[in-house]
């Protein structure tokens, strides 16, 4: 079958490869080469990087305009497929290929369409999360979709998470494609009633806040991206909090808004208990286990820690 993959993220790399090594991809639709890093240097997107390695043909696009579609049509693709492409596309590209185009989505549609799928699931304290395959449609996530598969979210940080469902999304991504080319997949249409949006999880949400429960704080850090990191004060020093969890009962009590250094062990009171901090990035350090940042906060005992 012939495919034109759209993508950009290291997410879509999965898709990517796993349709390559089955199917015809005959061009790979990405967004420009951006300073990606610290380098401060043009670096190309992980889906770049991958189709070169790949030897696939690589079209950069910002939009989908009139330019872009008609390099898509020139491919004659059966089948379109788009995982994180990062911008919207247009009626006239879905209209191109026979069999449509499909895409990979980080959630169990209709729960959490949008931009930002498994943050959301994390922040929400959903007891699982998963990809669908479905259909592009004109509004944002709102397509049919013919295969899902879930996972629980458990103790899983949004950075184990978008590993494993970036492998699962590519298994599901070619299972649909031979189902769609053979007539078999069957659609679901998506229940209005249960959609919920996964609006971009903003930097002000991740503060750690000592007012609010343990719970509430930990789920932040397990949704801590680099983007949108898990962040606070304590004794003064701003410090992304990389891993933690509630400290649980038979632990010290610890006040509300304070720290305590209990035998190499960093606590920060919360609302309704301890928080334990388990890996830590100070600013201006390099990331280390708590332990290791609590031989420097001697003297910080008891001292009061806040939102950054």
């Amino acid at each position: 079958m012939r495919i034109v993959f759209m993508g950009t993220p290291e997410f879509a790399v999965p898709s990517l490869e796993a349709l390559a090594a089955k199917h015809d991809v005959t061009l790979v639709v990405t967004r420009p080469d951006a300073v990606r890093s610290r380098g401060k240097k043009l670096e190309p997107s992980p889906v770049k990087a991958c189709a070169l390695e790949l030897g696939l043909p690589v079209l950069e696009a910002k939009r989908m305009d009139a330019a872009a579609i008609d390099a898509v049509r020139a491919m004659r693709p059966d089948l379109i497929c788009v995982v994180a492409f990062g911008c919207i596309l247009p009626d006239a590209l879905l209209a191109v290929a026979p069999l449509g185009a499909i895409n990979v989505h980080g959630s169990l549609l209709p729960r959490w369409r949008g931009a930002a799928p498994i943050q959301r699931a994390i922040l929400a304290g959903d007891e699982n999360t998963g990809v669908s395959i479905m259909r592009v449609a004109h509004d944002l996530d709102a397509g049919a979709w013919c295969r899902q598969a879930s996972t629980p979210i458990g103790s899983k940080t949004a950075a184990q998470l978008f590993d494993e469902l970036a492998q699962t999304g590519a298994s599901e991504l070619v299972a649909a494609a031979e189902q769609i080319a053979d007539g078999s997949a069957v659609w679901h249409e998506q229940d209005p009633s249960q959609v919920t949006i996964a609006e971009k999880v903003r930097k002000d949400e991740m503060r750690l806040d000592p007012a609010e429960s343990c719970e509430r704080n930990a789920l932040r850090v397990q949704a801590s991206t680099d983007a949108a990191p898990a962040r606070c004060k304590v004794a003064g020093r701003g410090v992304r909090i990389v891993l933690a969890a509630p400290a649980g009962d038979g632990n010290p009590d610890v006040t509300p808004g304070t720290v305590s250094l209990c035998h190499g062990r960093v606590l920060l009171g919360c609302g309704d208990g301890a928080l334990e901090l388990l890996r830590v990035k100070p600013d201006g350090k390099r990331e280390m286990d708590a332990s290791a940042w609590a031989q420097g906060l001697r003297g910080a005992n008891g001292s009061a820690w806040e939102r950054a």
